[in-house]
């Protein structure tokens, strides 16, 4: 359902091998390219360790914070995989291994196979719905406003599939991006009285690296398509002055 109200969301990226650097995250720029995509605007990442302090105490402030948080991590069948149990805590609610849980797992698992290490992916908390895993079968799930996905980038993103028409949507941000052609310091003065002219519109300058050299692009983003273009076209009209002051 898509609303004329912001629609915001928060990521909560769990696990020590992230913060280690023996995982790199890729769960990040996926969830935000989804988020673009249906108008919900993604305001804030935290990442944390194995600690359910630490897990407990982001959860609250970020739940509280915005209208989705999506959790990604540590619902796996390891003694360190805490995720579950810490959301649990959040909420003040109890946890137990969930027999809708165990019939999906049974759709991947022999009877005779679901040892205790793999009814750990079982444990739901109380009064959470399930979030169907067509991957590896063992589920993740929603309580209140927090959304609880896997680790492993490829359930993630099926996961993440499962939950997308459940959520409520706002209107798409529009972007325009002008190459600058000019160094930085050129512009930002400028650049930044334009910012405040067209305060219901983001201006960034982004510079990037190529093989002949830096390169500047000024992005322009908002959901109003006339405060949108009014905003690119004076943009625009700068760098073309200041280029021609350059004779570039």
């Amino acid at each position: 359902m898509t609303v004329s109200t912001p629609i915001t969301a928060a990521i909560l990226v769990i696990g020590d091998e992230i913060l280690s650097g023996r995982t790199k995250d890729r769960n990040i720029g996926t969830i935000a390219d989804y988020c673009a995509a249906v108008g919900i605007d993604l305001r804030e990442v935290r990442i944390v360790p194995d600690e359910q302090d630490r897990i407990v105490e982001a959860v609250n402030a970020l739940r509280a914070g915005h209208t989705y948080l999506f959790t990604t991590g540590g619902i796996g069948p390891t003694h360190d995989d805490i995720t579950a149990d810490s959301v649990a805590a959040a909420f003040g609610v109890s946890i137990d291994v969930d027999q809708r849980a165990v019939a999906m797992l049974l759709e991947r698992h022999k009877p005779e196979d679901l040892n205790e290490a793999r009814l750990r992916m079982a444990r739901i908390p109380a009064g959470a719905d399930l979030i169907a895993n067509p991957v590896s079968k063992a589920p993740g799930f929603r309580l209140g406003n927090v959304f609880v996905m896997a680790g492993v980038p490829a359930i993630m993103q099926a996961m993440l599939d499962s939950i997308g028409p459940t959520l409520e949507t706002g209107a798409r941000v529009l972007s325009h991006t002008i190459e600058a052609g000019l160094p930085e310091g050129t512009y930002a003065g400028a650049l930044g009285e334009l910012a405040k002219a067209h305060a219901g519109v983001s201006i960034g300058s982004y510079p990037s690296m190529t093989s002949t050299g830096f390169t500047n692009r000024i992005v322009v983003r908002g959901r109003d398509p006339q405060a949108l273009d009014a905003a690119r076209a004076d943009v625009e009209a700068l760098v073309a002055r200041l280029r021609a002051d350059a004779g570039a």
